[in-house]
């Protein structure tokens, strides 16, 4: 069997292991990225059982983590299913390709999409990524006729035809073609005609709903995982008025719409049929039963749910029965510098943290409030934790979060500079000091992440030892 990390990053890991395990947040340096691996699981878990019991393929993104460990828990480590990933870098992929050689071994079928709609410079590098694990290993993006060229030539350089993915736009306006459009009319009739050639293999359709970051109600992004599951549906017709029997799998989701699924009422038949006053569901069972009928096989993705973050918070994609505060399993660790009483809004307390948008993030949650400015703005929220009396009186982010958002948050950013603020009552300011520890949720995960070279795990299954460092997963850099 082969290894699953390079003999470089394994040397890495294990400096990094002897370094902080058995360390506490409260000895580690800062700013440091913590994931809790007891949040991680369940919410792997929770997305495996959901496609696992209606019958979906699954497909998750690696872009957030960039990492081997928290890959063998998206797909289930031990399973026997296929291993489908999503990169957005080649770097991704190159960096996953001893573990996807793990389970080569292990009898597991693997694939790999490269989700960025394919340019000339990448080819190469693609193409001596498909040479590593052989035919159908590697799957490739296109939205335009030209990028056909660079598949041909990945083509040519590994002797493998790729597998293609058409990208469709279904409303978030980033990537893709239109459905009914002349765009999508001509890039299709250039790849059946190039896909009898032998250059490549039409695979199937695939979009991103994106726009459901900026949803708010329980359960909302449903409306749009059948927005996402009908347009798919419509513009495989296309494909099969031209190609008939045209084997397909139509992609969809993004971490709003495919978390949904983990809705009660989908786990069984009889429960959907019930309905409940749940239109969204009957309407994407009936999808469901369309596309069964049409032969084409259904697949999900989603990249942030393992770690998920105040964005997703936000969107309310499931409600408090399955996703609050507690289920957010990153956070950034910070430092207390210094104490500013009575500069802020009020006459409340300022405090300055050493992590700033290099920390944080510079992404905020999309105020969508009746009154602008009403909901959360700021560029992260302090987590109520510490053992010392430290935050431990620190509100968390409620069912009603964005829109209510007492607390200490991060309020003002710069480089390395952050500025907590106090939201709420001047009298229920909980108090700060200066060397004080806190752990920040970030907006966004992908973009907090980034500032890292290595997440420190910790593990709050562990009781009296919540905060004790339990292993050091190295981050993949670069493109």
């Amino acid at each position: 069997m082969m290894a699953s990390t390079s003999p470089q990053d394994a040397s890495l890991k294990e400096q990094l292991r002897a370094k902080f395990v058995s360390q506490t947040l409260q000895q580690v340096p800062t700013p440091s990225v913590v994931l809790d691996l007891a949040k991680l699981t369940t919410n792997c878990e929770r997305m495996l059982d959901a496609t696992d019991r209606l019958g979906l393929l699954w497909r998750p993104h690696i872009k957030t983590h960039k990492t081997i460990e928290l890959t063998r828990l998206q797909v289930g480590d031990e399973r026997k299913t296929p291993v489908s990933l999503i990169t957005s870098t080649i770097k991704e992929a190159e960096n996953v390709l001893p573990l996807l050689q793990e389970y080569q071994c292990k009898g597991r079928h693997v694939n790999l999409l490269f989700s960025f709609p394919l340019f000339p410079s990448a080819a190469a590098r693609l193409a001596h990524f498909s040479s590593q694990l052989g035919p159908g290993s590697l799957s490739v993006m296109i939205d335009h006729p030209d990028q056909l060229n660079t598949v041909a030539d990945i083509t040519s350089k590994s002797g493998n035809p790729p597998l293609i993915f058409i990208k469709i736009d279904a409303g978030y306006g980033r990537a893709g073609v239109v459905p009914g459009s002349a765009s999508y009319t001509d890039l299709l009739d250039a790849v059946l005609a190039a896909e009898k050639q032998g250059i490549y293999i039409l695979h199937g359709l695939y979009c991103h709903a994106g726009q459901t970051y900026g949803l708010r109600g329980d359960w909302a992004a449903m409306d749009y995982l059948a927005a996402e599951f009908a347009e798919v549906i419509g513009a495989a017709a296309l494909v099969r008025s031209k190609s008939p029997d045209h084997p397909l799998v139509l992609s969809v989701g993004a971490t709003p719409t495919a978390t949904s699924i983990q809705h009660p009422l989908f786990f069984s038949e009889e429960d959907m049929a019930k309905d409940r006053g749940m239109g969204p569901i009957k309407q994407i069972g009936g999808l469901f039963d369309e596309a069964k009928q049409a032969g084409y096989a259904l697949e999900v993705h989603a990249g942030v749910y393992p770690t998920l973050d105040l964005q997703q918070l936000s969107t309310h994609a499931r409600d408090s029965s399955l996703m609050t505060a507690d289920d957010i399993a990153i956070s950034v660790l910070a430092e207390v510098a210094s104490v500013y009483p009575s500069r802020g809004a009020n006459g409340t307390t300022e405090a300055l943290i050493a992590a700033g948008s290099l920390a944080l993030g510079r992404e905020p949650v999309a105020d969508k409030g009746i009154v602008p400015g009403q909901d959360y703005s700021g560029w992260g929220f302090v987590a109520p934790w510490g053992g010392e009396g430290l935050v431990v009186k620190q509100p968390a982010p409620g069912p009603n979060f964005p829109r209510v958002h007492e607390g200490w948050q991060v309020g003002r950013i710069s480089q390395e500079h952050g500025i907590l603020v106090w939201q709420g009552a001047r009298e229920a300011e909980v108090p700060l000091r200066i060397g004080q520890r806190v752990r920040v949720w970030p907006n966004h995960a992908c973009i907090a992440g980034a500032g890292f070279d290595w997440y420190l795990v910790v593990d709050s299954r562990n009781k009296g030892r919540e905060d004790e460092v339990v292993d050091v997963w190295p981050r993949w850099r670069g493109w």
